[in-house]
C-alpha cells in the first residue's frame, strides 16, 4: 500500500487487477552482513548525481542510479539499474535517510518530487534519498501490456460454476502476457531481493549503516532488510505497518473490509454535500455505488486509450481515493465526472502509474526514459511482489472447489471492493511458490530500535498488524499508536510527524506503546 503523501492521485497505490510475478529463485537464503564472493563489484560504486529528467522536476532535486545484479545468486550473468533522486542535506549531513512509499510498486523518484516537501525537516541532518526498486518506475519496470479482463472471470461466480478449469487456463494465459512484457527481471523481483538492492544502494551513498523511512508495504521492505543485514541497521521507522505472516487471502479480506469502512466514511461526508454524484441519502448512495459497479462490469466505458473501463477498475480508482480525506473533492469530482459525463480520466488518474504500453525491449538494462513507464507498472509490480513474497500456492482443485466460497466471503467483506480483491488474491495461482523467508525468519531481531507507527483508522494496514509485527520483530520493535484516520501517520499527523523526525535527526524514541492523538484534539 503506498503511503498517503502526494495529493497527485496518480502516484498512489494502484492494485487494479493485472497478473505478474513468477517465485523470486533462490530467495530463501538471507543475505551476511559483508558481501559475498562476486558482489564486491557492486558494493564499489558511488552514485553520480545530475539534473532529474522529465517535466516539473523540482530544480534542487538531484538524480543518480545504482547497477544491481540481476540474479545474487548468479551476479555475473546481468544487471539492473536503479533510479535514484535525492534532496541534500541543508547544513551538515550525517549521512542520508532513504525512503520506500509502499505499494509495492510506488515510484520513489516520482514521489518525492511530488512530495518533497514533506520529508524537507530531515534535510536539516540528513541527504533525503528515494528510489525505484526493482522492478518499478524507471527501474526495468515490469508490465502485463495489454492483458484481457479474462482473469476477471474467475470471480464470476456462474462463468466459475460452470467450468472452473476454464477460469484457471485463463489465470495462467494471463500470467504469460505479463511474462512476455516484463522481461528477465519478473524471475527476480520481490522484497528479499529488493533488500538487498537497498544494501548495495546505502553503501554506493557512503553510509555505514541503513537510516530508512518505509511507509506500508514500505515497512516490509524495512524489516526483510533488518533481518538480512541486522548489522547495517541505523535508525529504521516503519510507518503503516504491513503484516509479515497473513496469507494473500486474509490480507484481501481485510483490505476489503478496510475499504468498506472508510467507503462509508467517504459517503457520509459526500452526502452532505447537495454537489454530492451519489445523492443526498446515505443508504441510497451506498446502493448507488454497487449499482455503478455492477454497471461498469456488464457494460464498460471506453476510455482514450482504448481500452474499457469495468465496474472493477472503478472499486480500483475508488480504493486508492478513500486512502487520505484530503483526496475526498478530487475523488468526488471524478465521480461526478464520469457520471454525468461518462468521462473516465480523472478516475483513471487515481488507478496509473505511467504513460504508455511499451513492449519489452530485451537488450535494455539501463534506466527506462520516465515517458515510456508502462501505464499498469504499478499493479503488475503490486502483483508480481506478493506472489514472490506469497509461499501458499493451492493446487487446482482446491482452487476450483474453494471460488463460491472465497467470493462468498469477500462480497461480505465488501459488496464494493470484495470482488477487485479477491481477483488479486488468484492471479498468483499457476505461478511456483514465493520465497518462505518473511514468514519464518523475520522475527526475532538482533538490531537497533525501530520505530513502529500504527494508525487506528488506517483502511489499509489495521492496526493490528502494527501489534502482531511489533511482537515478531522482539525487544527492538519500539510501537507508536496514531490514534487517528487514513493510511499512515506521517503525512496526516503532526504529531506523528514530530516524533518520527525526532528519532531520526537526533535519536529520540518515545515509550513504547504511547500514542499520538487526532490533530484536532489537544496534544
Amino acid at each position: 500500500m503506498l503511503a498517503k503523501l502526494s495529493k497527485r492521485p496518480s502516484l498512489r497505490r494502484c492494485a487494479v487487477p493485472c497478473v505478474a510475478g513468477l517465485a523470486l529463485l533462490g530467495a530463501g537464503l538471507p543475505a551476511a552482513d559483508d558481501p559475498a564472493p562476486g558482489l564486491a563489484r557492486f558494493y564499489d560504486q558511488k552514485v553520480k548525481w545530475s539534473a532529474c529528467e522529465g517535466e516539473d522536476m523540482p530544480k534542487d532535486l538531484k538524480c543518480g542510479k545504482v547497477t544491481v545484479p540481476l540474479d545474487y545468486a548468479r551476479p555475473g550473468k546481468g544487471t539492473l539499474d536503479l533510479a535514484l533522486a535525492r534532496y541534500r542535506a541543508t547544513g551538515r549531513s550525517r549521512g542520508s535517510v532513504v525512503l520506500n512509499f509502499g505499494g509495492p510498486g510506488g515510484q520513489g523518484v516520482g514521489q518525492i518530487a511530488m512530495a518533497g516537501k514533506d520529508f524537507m525537516g530531515l534535510t536539516n541532518g540528513y541527504d533525503v534519498v528515494g528510489f525505484d526498486p526493482r522492478g518499478v518506475g524507471r527501474s526495468s519496470p515490469v508490465s502485463c501490456g495489454n492483458a484481457p479482463d479474462d482473469p476477471l472471470a474467475a470471480t464470476d461466480g456462474d462463468a466459475a460454476a460452470a467450468d472452473p478449469q476454464a477460469v484457471l487456463e485463463k489465470l495462467r494465459d494471463a500470467a504469460a502476457e505479463c511474462t512476455e512484457h516484463s522481461g528477465p527481471v519478473l524471475r527476480h523481483i520481490g522484497t528479499v531481493n529488493a533488500a538487498r538492492d537497498l544494501d548495495v544502494i546505502r553503501d554506493a551513498l557512503g553510509d555505514g549503516k541503513l537510516n530508512y523511512l518505509g511507509f506500508s508495504y514500505g515497512s516490509r521492505l524495512g524489516a526483510v532488510y533488518a533481518a538480512q543485514f541486522p548489522g547495517k541497521v541505523g535508525r529504521m521507522v516503519l510507518d503503516g505497518v504491513d503484516t509479515l505472516t497473513e496469507p494473500l487471502s486474509e490480507q484481501g479480506v481485510a483490505s476489503a473490509r478496510g475499504q468498506q469502512t472508510a467507503l462509508e466514511n467517504f459517503l457520509a461526508w459526500c452526502t452532505e454535500d447537495i454537489a454530492c454524484p451519489f445523492g443526498q441519502n446515505r443508504r441510497e448512495a451506498r446502493e448507488h455505488v454497487v449499482e455503478v459497479v455492477e454497471s461498469l462490469d456488464r457494460d464498460p466505458v471506453p476510455t482514450d486509450f482504448g481500452e474499457a473501463f469495468s465496474g472493477q477498475d472503478f472499486a480500483g480508482a475508488l480504493a486508492q481515493g478513500l486512502y487520505s480525506r484530503e483526496l475526498w473533492p478530487s475523488l468526488q469530482r471524478a465521480v461526478a465526472q464520469l457520471l454525468e459525463d461518462g468521462d473516465t480520466s480523472r478516475l483513471e488518474a487515481f488507478a496509473s502509474g505511467g504513460v504508455a504500453h511499451p513492449p519489452w525491449r530485451a537488450a535494455h538494462r539501463g534506466l527506462t526514459d520516465p515517458q515510456d513507464v508502462p501505464m499498469d507498472n504499478l499493479p503488475a509490480a503490486l502483483m508480481a511482489v506478493n506472489c514472490a513474497d506469497d509461499p501458499d500456492r493451492p493446487a487446482a482443485e482446491q482452487v476450483g472447489r474453494d471460488l463460491g466460497r472465497l467470493r462468498a466471503r469477500y462480497e461480505r467483506a465488501s459488496p464494493v471492493f470484495g470482488r477487485y480483491r479477491l481477483t488479486q488474491v488468484l492471479m498468483c495461482y499457476g505461478r511456483p511458490k514465493g520465497t518462505d523467508f518473511i514468514r519464518d525468519e523475520v522475527k526475532d531481531l538482533d538490531t537497533p530500535r525501530i520505530l513502529l507507527v500504527g494508525t487506528r483508522g488506517d483502511p489499509a494496514t489495521p492496526y493490528r498488524w502494527t501489534v502482531e509485527t511489533a511482537e515478531r520483530l522482539g525487544s527492538s520493535a519500539v510501537v507508536l499508536d496514531n490514534r487517528g484516520e487514513g493510511h499512515t501517520g506521517y503525512g496526516s499527523s503532526k504529531c506523528v510527524h514530530r516524533k518520527v523526525d525526532a528519532f531520526l535527526l537526533y535519536g529520540t524514541l518515545p515509550p513504547d506503546g504511547s500514542s499520538c492523538g487526532s490533530d484536532h484534539d489537544t496534544e
